[in-house]
């Protein structure tokens, strides 16, 4: 069955001194979720388990990121998570540290249920 994309949020995380990539990630992804409270399921009555959950991060170092973890902190849905060249370090030089930033999107799809629902007025 076909896909349809229904929900997408950005987000924006930074690990400021511990130079953890993940950490960093794992803040977008949580800053992305923040914006969103999804009534659609509750109210056309679809379970969540329906949805696939696709997170990309952007950060300098992709391959630092651990994927696994930042999935497992998706509340809902079934998470694929992947990571790639983006999102932004500031290095400070006098200290010899990066700050990391990273940068989320997290998109929901769930199958096309053309003609199933009707939303009521």
């Amino acid at each position: 069955m076909d896909e349809k994309r229904m929900i997408l949020e950005m987000g924006m995380g930074n690990d400021l001194y511990g130079q953890d990539y993940t950490k960093a990630a794992r803040r977008a992804v949580q800053d992305a979720l923040h914006h969103s409270s999804i009534t659609l399921f509750s109210k056309l009555g679809i379970d969540h388990a329906e949805m696939r959950v696709q997170v990309t991060i952007a950060v300098q170092k992709p391959e630092e990121v651990d994927c696994a973890a930042v999935a497992a902190d998706l509340p809902r849905g079934r998470a694929e998570v992947s990571a790639v060249h983006g999102g932004l370090d500031v290095e400070d030089a006098e200290a010899g540290t990066r700050h990391i930033v990273a940068t989320a999107a997290v998109e929901a799809f769930l199958p096309d249920l053309s003609g199933k629902y009707k939303l009521a007025k």
